[in-house]
């Protein structure tokens, strides 16, 4: 049977049986690989502390005739602090939810794999605010699966300007004329909060998004899981844990 070898993050795992696992595994050159680590239950197991959720590893894989199986672990990063917080560990379980649901298996997608490990990677420092950092893992986590807020002119007939209406299922701003009844108007302090989110760049800066109008926030908050479990046509199951200012 065919054996590989690659890295990438422990997006969850299962029991089987007695002593074995299966684990959910999102590989750089494999997408989305689910694994059979077999007696990784058993006390003394070589490697069953390095396949806990969230970790960085490289791995041996052998393929079976419907699940690979774990030959070999190496631990690169743990992440073991996500794991030692229930703010963090949740906000992290709903982004491994994401990519478990929208990555597709044996294709490569490095870009969403960069977007998850820059999230476990500040996530592992316990940022006191983890919901801001989820918050904008999911709409760059749309973005990169093709269906981004746009916050820069009219979704159906691209007029530009600051309109006042924010449309879930058309995904972004709507002006006067294409607003449909009923459709949601907004402070313009929204989109600028959901721009900010969406954007690429440091994580580190997005605390001060809450700081600088806490009520934007939850505005655009309840706006990221609206679009994102609308696009992804299911609920985001730990969504409602995680802990909000």
């Amino acid at each position: 049977m065919p054996t590989f070898r690659d890295r990438g993050v422990v997006l969850r795992s299962y029991k089987l049986g007695e002593t074995d696992r299966i684990v959910h595994l999102f590989l750089q050159e494999h997408g989305k690989v689910r694994a059979v680590a077999k007696g990784v239950r058993r006390p003394g197991s070589r490697f069953g502390a390095r396949l806990e959720p969230y970790s960085y590893v490289d791995v041996q894989l052998y393929q079976g005739r419907t699940l690979a199986i774990v030959q070999q672990v190496e631990l690169i990063e743990s992440h073991r602090q996500i794991r030692t917080d229930f703010a963090t560990s949740v906000a992290a379980s709903v982004i491994a939810e994401f990519v478990d649901v929208t990555s597709l298996e044996n294709e490569s997608d490095n870009a969403l794999l960069t977007l998850t490990r820059a999230a476990f990677m500040t996530l592992e420092l316990l940022p006191e605010e983890p919901a801001v950092f989820l918050d904008a893992f999911l709409l760059r986590g749309a973005a990169v699966n093709g269906f981004q807020v746009t916050t820069t002119k009219c979704v159906r007939c691209s007029a530009g300007g600051q309109h006042a209406f924010l449309s879930v299922r058309h995904g972004g701003l709507l002006c006067a004329d294409c607003a449909p009844s009923g459709a949601r108007a907004v402070e313009w302090s929204v989109i600028e909060m959901l721009t900010a989110l969406q954007a690429a760049g440091e994580w580190r800066d997005l605390p001060g998004l809450i700081a600088r109008d806490p009520e934007a926030y939850r505005t655009a908050a309840s706006y990221v899981r609206a679009f994102v479990e609308h696009h992804l046509d299911r609920r985001l199951r730990g969504y409602d844990t995680v802990p909000r200012p």
